[in-house]
């Protein structure tokens, strides 16, 4: 606990994490350590650095790296911190963005026991009904709590249906691999949140979350985002 203490922003709830490292070790059963990453562009960036050496130390304690690629979610866009609707992608773009992900990721995370999953996997296959089940395990109310979401309305500025699509969306990518834990940075603690409850709605134990500091921006004012082009790429030159 010290090792995944260290570091962190917060741990929601901790002691449901210190229960689900005992029986991890009790059975020998490694924890489902999940990582998503947003195809908007090719590259990792310094940022994902922050949680991407969290999940190593995860691994380096015994447990299995998942890092999602969200090739599917990618074409509706993270909602989280943004000012406006964000422009969607296809699903070949958002492919093409990931291949490389692992290969980077790699240059941090161990691959031996490191797996990489595309969510079009189990979302392409789901249908309209099962689209309406889900949707309706959560509530309007609950979206508009999202900062992001809550400035838009209030300000008069336009949210899409698909954006609050968005949270369910990556919350399935839990239901899909029966996430123990979830890392992200403090941007993305709603979206966390969301998939502990959609876990339980599913009979799931909920995951874990675990958020990270966000890291700066090459702007020296925003959070370091491939959106906002004032990133350093992990694969980049030191000049």
């Amino acid at each position: 606990m010290d090792v995944i203490r260290r570091g962190v922003a917060e741990i929601i709830p901790e002691e449901e994490l210190a229960q689900k490292i005992e029986r991890s070790i009790k059975s020998k059963t490694p924890l489902n350590v999940k990582l998503g990453c947003d195809p908007s562009r090719p590259d990792l960036h310094l940022g994902h650095s922050v949680v991407l050496r969290k999940l190593r130390q995860f691994q380096d304690l015994g447990h299995q790296a998942i890092l999602i690629v969200g090739d599917f979610t990618g074409m509706i866009g993270d909602p989280s911190g943004r000012s406006k609707t964000r422009p969607p992608l296809t699903l070949e773009e958002t492919r093409a963005n990931g291949q490389s992900y692992f290969e980077q990721a790699t240059k941090i995370l161990s691959t031996k026991k490191a797996k990489m999953l595309y969510n079009s996997e189990w979302l392409s296959k789901m249908s309209f009904e099962e689209v309406i089940q889900l949707a309706s395990k959560y509530t309007v109310a609950r979206m508009l709590e999202r900062d992001d979401f809550a400035g838009r309305y209030k300000a008069g500025d336009p949210i899409s249906i698909h954006e609050l699509l968005y949270p369910l969306a990556q919350a399935m990518d839990s239901v899909a691999i029966k996430a123990d834990i979830e890392l992200g940075g403090t941007d993305q603690k709603f979206n966390l949140l969301v998939g502990r409850d959609i876990q339980r709605e599913y009979g799931q134990d909920p995951q874990v979350i675990l958020t990270m500091p966000i890291l700066r921006g090459t702007d020296g004012v925003e959070k370091m985002s491939k959106s906002l082009d004032n990133y350093i790429a992990i694969t980049d030159p030191p000049n």
